[in-house]
């Protein structure tokens, strides 16, 4: 089912108490040290328990795949990874040491940051996230074929009516552990956009792999899970299912947020954290010179973050923020996606390409390991 930009709001957003725990972790060496990190107040009430531990990468990286151009992100069906390409408006599967183009998805207009951005896969279709003419929409495919020689069928528009501009697109898919869609949009830069319950920009949503609105969503025949943010871009949950998200700043901080349904993140009112209870405070906020953060993934008690103009990966404990760790630190460039690969290992996408930082960008490999 298409759905469009038409939304019905009930009720401004609430805050809701989530329980984590926090456990002190063992030491282990860095790649690079790590800058100190801001916390803040977050919505959890942390306690501890004894036995839990993070995971953490492991060794040196290497080299999955390279001479790619503006990759943005990275899907898998069982062991098939699937690569997004913002400019080209392709996606590629990955074989080996090399990749195939599966399809190039039409009407893509890429410019700034808008272009062909987020994929996800469930057992039948890959979903891409687009920008057009006519604002940013979330187009399915079928996946026909097998591994190898996977071919795109005829795509259908499932979300419509997404504002878009060269800047603030957001643009990240997933599918969380109740089999529903979310999606990230940005502003649009648009400020009004993210507190407007009209609009689809300056959100996070959740729908039916059809794109029907589900029935348990906060606000009544609106797609809206969250709102009031600026230009979310990494989406991922963890064990106990609280959902993690990154979201770009403007000029003072960018943020780790837990989100809860219904829940209003502050944007434009407020950046970063506020002394305001009609918004939920980040779990962790850093300057956007250190961070710009984008992709993330969560695995085994730590949320991995890919960051642009920060040039580094957080590893971030869910039990205990404060102890995050950084790697990579200004050595591959711009980090744009992390991902949890089928065999428990970590993907990390760069993004030099779209600022002419190098020649081509490549998809990095890295073990995690318990500490």
């Amino acid at each position: 089912m298409r759905l469009t930009a038409s939304v019905r709001p009930r009720r401004a957003g609430a805050s809701a108490t989530l329980a984590l725990t926090v456990v002190a972790l063992a030491g282990c060496a860095v790649e690079a040290p790590s800058a100190p990190l801001r916390s803040v107040p977050g919505p959890a009430t942390l306690q501890a328990e004894p036995g839990t531990a993070s995971v953490f990468p492991a060794g040196d990286p290497r080299i999955v795949v390279s001479g790619l151009t503006t990759p943005w992100s990275v899907a898998f069906r069982d062991d098939t990874a699937f690569v997004s390409q913002r400019d080209t408006g392709e996606i590629l599967e990955i074989v080996g040491a090399e990749t195939r183009v599966v399809g190039q998805v039409r009407d893509v207009v890429h410019g700034g940051e808008g272009g062909l951005l987020g994929i996800a896969a469930d057992d039948t279709h890959l979903y891409a996230y687009a920008t057009t003419a006519d604002g940013n929409r979330v187009v399915r495919f079928p996946l026909e074929g097998a591994p190898g020689e996977y071919a795109l069928g005829s795509g259908e528009v499932v979300v419509d009516g997404i504002p878009a501009a060269r800047t603030h697109n957001g643009g990240r898919l997933a599918f969380g552990p109740d089999g529903m869609l979310y999606i990230t949009t940005g502003d649009a830069a648009e400020r009004e956009n993210s507190q407007n319950l009209d609009s689809l920009g300056g959100k996070i949503l959740r729908v039916t792999p059809d794109g029907d609105v589900p029935a348990d969503n906060p606000f009544p025949g609106s797609p809206v899970w969250s709102l009031g943010h600026r230009n979310p871009q990494g989406i991922g949950w963890d064990a106990e299912g609280a959902m993690w998200a990154s979201e770009f700043g403007q000029n003072t901080w960018d943020e780790l947020n837990v989100i809860e349904p219904g829940a209003n993140y502050g944007w434009p009112e407020v950046e970063g954290a506020a002394e305001d209870d009609r918004y939920v405070n980040p779990v962790l906020q850093w300057a956007p010179s250190e961070a710009s953060p984008s992709g993330l993934a969560v695995a085994d008690g730590s949320v991995f973050i890919a960051n642009l103009r920060g040039q580094r990966l957080r590893a971030v404990p869910t039990v205990d923020p404060e102890a995050a760790r950084e790697y990579l630190v200004g050595e591959r460039g711009r980090l744009r996606d992390a991902v949890i690969a089928p065999d428990g290992a970590l993907w990390i996408v760069t993004s030099n390409t779209d600022r002419g930082v190098g020649g081509s960008d490549e998809i990095l490999r890295v073990p995690l390991q318990a500490f």
